[in-house]
């Protein structure tokens, strides 16, 4: 098995974008005085969301509270999590992407995986031009940098992303891969865990080089068909393809909101628990599914955690059907003169929407009403923006959370880098030729 692998330069090629510092580094682009400084997000929650480059480089770490991390970092500046900013910053970091090949899939807020396999004729140029191309691109546009990788597979592109930041480009075709994965540790192989990573140790495999030296059948044995995956994918054949389809099923949907200040007033925490149910039910309709059981939690100042579960009498994913029990539900976990900091929503036992069956104790009429005002809402918020039209109760979560940073969020006050005020609007740019 020391035979090295023969694999020819490119059978496939699966490219990985992973922004770098991606939270801090918007606040620096949309804030050019904290260029050079050291930055740090997550000002709302007390702990370190993301850390600038320099914050990295005096060792402030993600996870961090901020009182630490100011003994680290004299003159550290701390912000306030902007997250729609953020996902603005997202979307056209892919929408850029997706300008030199359709097959994008947005792993994360700020990662992606891209195929450009048979793209060179296209593009004109080798592999490698076309993934510089995407780099400078996003760079130069969104005043970002990225990390690249370019290789045969997801979980080798992901490993070739993260060999050089920040803003590397780590090329990885079949003929190197030998030489690549012997200077990679088992750990950082994409699903090794802390579990498996000692059983890997335990067993003398070091790196990824030792473990696809493997057989599959060793492999199997110990590590079972998860197992079997990774190895094949270390071994340059695709089984996880790129995915350019927006994901439609899920297992469960959950929504949560960290709001600051803290607060003790029932009807604001309830405000906020409730938009996390309406935020909830509209992505469930969106995929057209519906849930049948709900579950509420409230985090406290000291974050401590207190959830309880309700069984819904049908499956439903309009909020107005549910708003009754919910509020008990919020009843029974609230407590006066407490701080709390999150809410927290998850709809489970989720499936398609189907025709109901009512029982003799439910009222169908004034269900099927609450389903017709729900679907008049969620076609006004189409067109004029989400949560325009909400439940009343849910009010003052909106405007608590406009006010969090002392001002509203950097995408609605100004334009971003790169952008002008025809795509802000969503406005279809249309080309012609004489």
């Amino acid at each position: 098995m020391n035979k090295p692998l023969y694999i020819s330069s490119w059978p496939s090629c699966i490219l990985h974008l992973d922004a770098d510092n991606f939270f801090a580094a918007v606040e620096q682009t949309v804030n050019p005085r904290l260029k050079g400084k050291p930055v740090i997000t997550g000002a709302e929650r007390g702990i370190v969301a993301a850390a600038s480059i320099e914050a990295k480089a005096r060792g402030v770490k993600r996870g961090v509270s901020l009182a630490d991390a100011k003994k680290m970092c004299p003159g550290l500046v701390c912000v306030p999590s902007d997250y729609e900013t953020y996902s603005l910053f997202s979307k056209r970091m892919f929408a850029i992407m997706r300008r030199f090949t359709p097959m994008v899939e947005e792993y994360s807020i700020d990662e992606a995986f891209a195929d450009l396999s048979g793209l060179r004729q296209v593009h004109r140029a080798s592999y490698g031009e076309i993934a510089k191309r995407i780099k400078e691109s996003v760079e130069n546009e969104l005043g970002l940098t990225v990390s690249v990788g370019l290789s045969l597979t997801k979980s080798i592109a992901k490993l070739a992303s993260k060999f050089k930041k920040p803003s590397g480009l780590t090329l990885v075709p079949g003929i190197v891969l030998d030489e690549f994965l012997k200077k990679i540790t088992v750990e950082k192989v994409w699903g090794f865990g802390p579990n498996k990573t000692a059983l890997l140790n335990k067993l003398h495999i070091k790196t990824a080089y030792d473990f696809i030296k493997k057989p599959e059948g060793w492999v199997k044995d110990y590590l079972h068909k998860p197992g079997v995956e990774i190895h094949r994918e270390l071994l340059g054949h695709v089984v996880w393809p790129v995915s350019a389809e927006e994901k439609s099923t899920y297992a469960s949907i959950s929504k949560t909101k960290t709001f600051t200040p803290p607060s003790n007033k029932k009807d604001f925490v309830y405000a906020q628990a409730l938009r996390n149910l309406e935020g909830a039910c509209l992505k469930a309709r969106r995929f057209g599914l519906e849930a049948k059981t709900l579950s509420l939690y409230l985090k406290t100042q000291n974050f401590k955690g207190y959830a309880l579960d309700l069984k819904l009498p049908y499956a439903t994913s309009v909020p107005l059907n549910i708003s009754a029990p919910f509020y008990d539900l919020f009843e029974a976990l609230y407590r006066p003169n407490t701080l709390y900091r999150a809410t927290g929503v998850v709809l489970g036992e989720l499936s398609v929407v189907t025709e109901k069956q009512f029982s003799l104790f439910e009222n169908p009429v004034q269900t099927v009403k609450q389903e017709w005002v729900t679907k008049s809402m969620d076609s006004i918020n189409a067109k004029y923006g989400k949560f325009k039209v909400h439940l009343a109760e849910s009010l003052s979560a909106q405007k608590r959370h406009e006010g969090a940073r002392g001002e509203l969020p950097a995408r609605k006050k100004e334009l971003l880098k790169g952008e002008n005020f025809r795509q802000r609007l969503g406005i279809v740019l249309l080309k012609h030729s004489i």
